[in-house]
């Protein structure tokens, strides 16, 4: 069955090959993203961008009006917009983490009200937020990105109760290690924060584990996540979560069934 699809941070890696897949299933796709100019491609699969930066009301409100006007309903939200901010506590300023929170948390919650009164008023529809495998576990450095996610767990917990009632399903995806522009982005952060200094060392050691995973082939690619989205949007009734990519079961089996000594031992041999 077609259906009406709004998906953030669509102009690039996961989002935007998940748009490219959901397009050619025939879908209503919208694709949402800052970078306007990365999403043109998307046309020739019958795709429609639109601008949007998730920390502007303006921009959300235009979105879901515009697609509104047009379709009439919404029947599925992935809040995939996010990017990873990493640097040692001690040295990450705080307006950067508040932007953290701004684009991983708020940003998101902001999206997700304008949208559920569409969905409960049609009586369904289903709402994917992406977490992490590091909303379940953590990593040196990680503390702003990882706290976010961590939060994007628990508020997404509540959020599938409030609108259990309603028909409106609540999934969270906890992608593993993916080849996207989240890497490099991440690891630009963490080295402008922490790559001199007291922590240079650490930030060092992280970024060339994180280059000899990617060398080794050890990233999965998008379409791993475009082929979930894919499963989740077929279900009539999804599970609550979705762990997929590289490392993401392993890492958090872990990080459950480990006590934390162990967990950091592991981690830290590592770097």
């Amino acid at each position: 069955m077609k259906k009406v699809i709004l998906i953030t941070g669509a102009s690039s890696g996961m989002g935007k090959e998940t748009a490219r897949v959901l397009g050619r299933d025939g879908h209503i796709v919208y694709a949402a993203a800052r970078r306007i100019d990365q999403m043109n491609d998307l046309r020739e699969l019958g795709v429609t961008p639109l601008q949007m930066d998730i920390t502007r009301e303006a921009d959300v409100q235009q979105v879901v009006d515009t697609i509104m006007a047009k379709e009439g309903k919404i029947d599925i939200l992935w809040n995939n917009a996010g990017y990873g901010l990493y640097g040692a506590v001690e040295d990450v300023p705080m307006d950067e983490a508040r932007r953290q929170f701004e684009v991983n948390i708020f940003g998101l919650a902001l999206l997700t009200q304008k949208v559920i009164p569409f969905m409960r008023k049609a009586g369904a529809g289903t709402i994917i937020n992406t977490s992490s495998m590091g909303g379940k576990m953590y990593m040196p450095m990680g503390a702003w990105y990882h706290a976010s996610k961590h939060a994007l767990e628990g508020w997404s917990d509540s959020l599938r109760l409030d609108l259990q009632p309603f028909n409106i399903h609540v999934v969270v995806l906890e992608p593993g290690i993916i080849q996207t522009e989240w890497g490099s982005v991440m690891l630009g952060n963490m080295l402008e924060f922490s790559g001199k200094g007291v922590y240079a060392g650490m930030a060092r050691k992280i970024a060339e584990a994180l280059k000899k995973m990617n060398d080794n082939g050890q990233y999965s690619k998008s379409d791993v996540i475009a082929e979930t989205v894919r499963k989740i949007i077929a279900s009539p009734r999804p599970k609550t979560r979705y762990r997929v990519g590289a490392m993401a079961k392993p890492m958090v089996w872990m990080r459950v069934f480990l006590g934390d000594r162990a967990f950091d031992r592991i981690i830290m041999s590592q770097m």
